[in-house]
């Protein structure tokens, strides 16, 4: 028997008892989609991760001050002054995987303008450090080399502190003060929201060139931290090899003491970041899979149940001719069916949760092509593992019995 004639006499079978077998495909349809929707969510949350890790600079390294230990007292890091600008200056001149490097330093301070005031993170750099960042203006532009050299009172703000200072008025050319001193906003950063690594709200701050900070607001003429821009993405590590070593020589750092700076590459956040959500992801798609194999247990149920009710039929077949391949190959196709039917409804239900899940509760999810590929799949191995125990016991059926069945 050719497989059209098959799947026709499947599909007359199953079509008998509409109910029944569009009960039994339930289990399937739910399982692929809470497969489908579940992937989705743990990829989506993934992906805006690493988004959110990507947004905070090219190819980028942190370099900050360490921790120094007084009298057997261990203090946190950022406690040590030896980070300093020509610190910065090595780095890009004798780390030839590194691209480039800004120095930076940091202070709180009350802003002002006009009757508004706002309590905000200043921080004093080059104008380097925003490509670094990958961080365009949204209005204006960034201060200059001469700003640096000149010590300016210039400022760039980020989208917090233009909304709670500015609101909906023009920053651009307004004075404010910071620390009592006078500042002129030159520019306007674009938002990029909630930092992944710190959890911090990367615009809330203002920048300032470095020597500003440094000689006008804080009188520290040691560094915080460096940002650093490698080469390439693959390059990351060996800058951090080649800027660990670096450091290590200039500041006379001996072997088997500890490093009194630090080297954070964000290429391992993103790594730690893509491993939790992997395990997320797949702890999701278990506990979902687990409808898939309820719902094999519900054809093998039907599918044995229908076994016993066409009885009479496989007599009928096994007389006239049908070997007990053919016997078992149609019940095999039937639940096979049954099965890739289910899987297709499912797949319609879990893209329509996912979108349902994005709309309603805001969360990132990424409906993965792979993920409706495995489902489906999935769905079919779960009507031929299922379906087979039935088709066997149908296909061993003697001819003789089968046709005294009442």
């Amino acid at each position: 028997m050719d497989l059209i004639s098959i799947l026709r006499i499947a599909m007359r079978a199953l079509s008998r008892n509409k109910m029944r077998s569009a009960l039994t495909m339930l289990g399937i349809i739910i399982g692929v989609g809470a497969v489908i929707a579940m992937v989705g969510v743990g990829q989506g949350a993934s992906k805006q991760v690493q988004d959110q890790i990507s947004a905070m600079g090219s190819n980028m390294l942190f370099v900050s001050s360490g921790t120094v230990n007084r009298g057997g007292l261990r203090l946190g890091w950022g406690q040590t002054k030896t980070l300093v600008y020509d610190d910065m200056k090595a780095i890009v001149q004798q780390a030839p995987a590194v691209k480039e490097a800004a120095p930076g330093s940091a202070t709180t301070a009350q802003v002002v303008f006009g009757s508004d005031n706002w309590f905000t993170n200043v921080q004093g750099t080059e104008p380097q450090y925003f490509d670094i960042r990958s961080w365009p203006m949204q209005e204006g532009v960034s201060f200059t080399e001469s700003d640096v050299t000149s010590a300016a009172d210039v400022a760039v703000i980020g989208a917090s502190v233009r909304q709670n200072l500015f609101g909906a008025e023009d920053p651009i050319g307004q004075t404010v003060r910071i620390s009592k001193l006078p500042f002129k906003v030159v520019g306007v950063l674009s938002a990029k929201g909630q930092s992944a690594a710190m959890g911090q709200d990367q615009d809330d701050v203002i920048f300032v060139p470095i020597t500003t900070l440094q000689k006008k607001l804080t009188g520290e003429p040691w560094l915080r931290y460096i940002v650093v821009s490698a080469v390439s993405k693959d390059a990351t590590y060996a800058a951090q090899q080649e800027i660990t070593g670096l450091l290590r020589d200039r500041h006379r750092i001996r072997q088997g003491q500890d490093d009194d700076f630090m080297v954070r590459n964000l290429a391992d956040v993103a790594q730690l970041a893509d491993q939790s959500s992997r395990v997320m992801t797949m702890l999701l798609a278990s506990i979902a899979g687990v409808s898939l194999i309820v719902g094999g247990i519900g054809i093998m149920n039907i599918m044995l149940v229908s076994v016993t009710e066409r009885t009479r039929e496989i007599g009928v077949r096994m007389a006239i001719g049908a070997t007990e391949e053919d016997v078992q190959r149609q019940f095999l196709i039937e639940a096979v069916v049954l099965s890739l039917m289910g899987g297709a409804a499912g797949i319609l239900f879990g893209v329509g949760s996912s979108l349902i899940i994005s709309k309603l509760l805001g969360w990132a999810v990424l409906v993965s092509p792979l993920a409706i590929v495995a489902a489906v799949i999935f769905s079919a191995g779960v009507g031929v593992f299922f379906g087979f125990y039935p088709a066997r016991k149908a296909a061993r059926l003697d001819p003789i019995e089968a046709l005294r069945f009442e």
